[in-house]
């Protein structure tokens, strides 16, 4: 029998690598997420499966946990950016709902799912976090509260849980350059998008995000990565990036 993964956010960028990754080291990928005509596509390609499922609505959730008997690896990767405003300026509605994405669709997809993480005896849980989880930078306090967040239930899960042989990871990237992140962000204007990643010459990009999942999952069972933090080697931290004029 194959291992299974299951993988939120699977119908574009880090998700989508990852099902790609995982499917290639032998597992049954479930691809998770809300566009349906993606999830298919990709699952088709990768010889896995398809689950239409929204990490903030409870019943879509528990739809996907009955959709699996076990699991062996799971990626709460559903996550996003919606705004850059100050605190000040904020809309608490769009906070609340990167805190849902973010933060509590991760709770919600693994308390549903650790029966399936218990069923073969053992499991891995990765969450995908940020750097920004690590530091406050202007007009982003609604995005690095929610990956704050992720940082501190990843922990704590890994504390609550020790006793059991079920692993938890959080892995933090710093500057990745995919198709929809900033494009989200900004409301979807291109050139504020564009503007992130202007001179940085080599930015991550979702491959090499979906190798580190795909690293994580290929140790031992008795191997536990607490975090792994990875930035480009242009940017030595957050406000530190060098851009090539």
């Amino acid at each position: 029998m194959p291992r299974t993964a299951v993988v939120t956010g699977a119908s574009s960028g880090i998700g989508a690598a990852t099902a790609r990754a995982l499917a290639g080291d032998g597992f049954h990928v479930v691809c998770a997420a809300r566009r349906q005509d993606r999830i298919e596509e990709l699952a088709a390609e990768i010889g896995g499966a398809a689950v239409v499922c929204d990490v903030t609505d409870d019943d879509s959730v528990r739809a996907l946990a009955a959709a699996v008997d076990s699991v062996d690896v799971l990626v709460n990767n559903a996550g996003g950016a919606v705004d850059a405003a100050t605190v000040e300026d904020a809309d608490v509605a769009d906070w609340a709902r990167m805190f849902d994405l973010n933060a509590l669709g991760m709770v919600r997809v693994t308390q549903a799912l650790l029966p399936a993480l218990r069923a073969d005896g053992g499991g891995l849980v990765v969450n995908m976090g940020s750097t920004a989880g690590r530091v406050a930078y202007e007009g982003g306090g609604g995005y690095t509260a929610a990956k704050h967040a992720v940082a501190v239930l990843t922990r704590t899960l890994r504390l609550e849980l020790v006793a059991e042989p079920l692993r938890f990871t959080e892995i933090a990237p710093g500057m990745v350059r995919t198709d929809e992140f900033a494009l989200n962000r900004f409301g979807g204007d291109t050139e504020r998008a564009d503007a992130v990643y202007e001179g940085v010459a080599e930015p991550l990009v979702a491959e090499d995000i979906a190798e580190m999942v795909r690293w994580v999952a290929s140790l031992p069972a008795h191997v536990n990565i607490d975090e792994l933090v990875c930035r480009p080697r242009a940017q030595a931290a957050q406000h530190k990036v060098y851009r090539e004029t």
